[in-house]
């Protein structure tokens, strides 16, 4: 398995004239090729670490596959690099009967970045896909107080970002409040990948009682891998965009962006979250 930090020597300055070379943790970025068969599907940047789970909830995001049936095997093939070492950069995902087997001439031909999920997309069609789960009104509620509790919660275990404060995270709760799952990446979407993978190899899709909590800003992206695994309530530290606000709007489901402390906005579907009586706020 690939490095998930590496280390570098680097030199910190300041405006006061300081200059020292320290070693510095990074966290580490590398290439991983997804395979369907022999047949190179997508390339994506990532972080190193929970590569099948990046891969199955990749091809859950995709619309190819929403059970573990659909997903026998997994696999690493061969790949080295300039030292003849094992990179364990590319996956070979074998699907199974009833899986939604892509058309060719949709797969991604250029690199997906680990900040872009949908940039290499072939065809603009292929972004709005519809969701085999639908979202009932009555799934997902949450009491405020628990809501606003999450990214605290998410912060405290995100290990990787505490050694090299460069990475995102997205982590998967019951409305209850547990921690169910929780991934780190340099990409945002990625991390989101990562926990939808586990939860559809664990056989726990469609996500109807749970939230995710992301650590950055709520994009379209985050939006359709939410909806496509059936997660009613997806929540951000920071902000959500337009075209994510339209598609939660569209598909029933929560959004809700700065949660910071004693405060959340929310964008689409209040209705799940429940709050004591009080003031309104201005």
């Amino acid at each position: 398995m690939g490095r998930i930090t590496t280390r570098r020597r680097i030199t910190r300055m300041t405006l006061e004239g300081q200059s020292r070379e320290r070693e510095e943790t990074m966290a580490a970025e590398e290439p991983l090729e997804i395979r369907l068969g022999a047949r190179t599907f997508s390339i994506t940047m990532r972080t190193p670490g929970d590569d099948f789970d990046l891969v199955a909830g990749f091809l859950t995001g995709e619309g190819v596959i929403w059970h573990p049936e659909h997903l026998p095997s997994l696999r690493y093939c061969a790949g080295e690099d300039e030292n003849g070492m094992q990179t364990f950069n590319v996956v070979e995902a074998q699907l199974g009967e009833g899986a939604q087997v892509p058309d060719p001439s949709l797969d991604r031909h250029v690199y997906t970045t680990s900040a872009c999920g949908i940039c290499g997309t072939a065809s603009i069609d292929a972004v709005a896909k519809t969701s085999r789960f639908a979202l009932a009104a009555e799934s997902g509620r949450i009491a405020l107080d628990t809501l606003l509790g999450l990214p605290d919660v998410l912060r405290e275990h995100q290990t990787l970002f505490s050694k090299t404060g460069g990475v995102h995270a997205a982590g998967l709760f019951s409305t209850s409040g547990d921690l169910l799952c929780l991934r780190e990446d340099v990409g945002r979407h990625n991390a989101v990948d990562k926990v939808v993978g586990w939860a559809l190899r664990e056989g726990r899709l469609p996500l109807s009682e749970t939230v995710l909590q992301v650590s950055g800003r709520a994009s379209f992206e985050l939006v359709q891998k939410a909806y496509l695994a059936g997660i009613p309530v997806l929540c951000a530290v920071s902000a959500p965009s337009s075209l994510a606000v339209e598609l939660a709007d569209k598909a029933g489901m929560t959004l809700a962006g700065f949660s910071r402390g004693s405060s959340v906005n929310v964008y689409t579907h209040p209705e799940r979250i429940t709050a004591a009586p009080g003031p309104n706020l201005p």
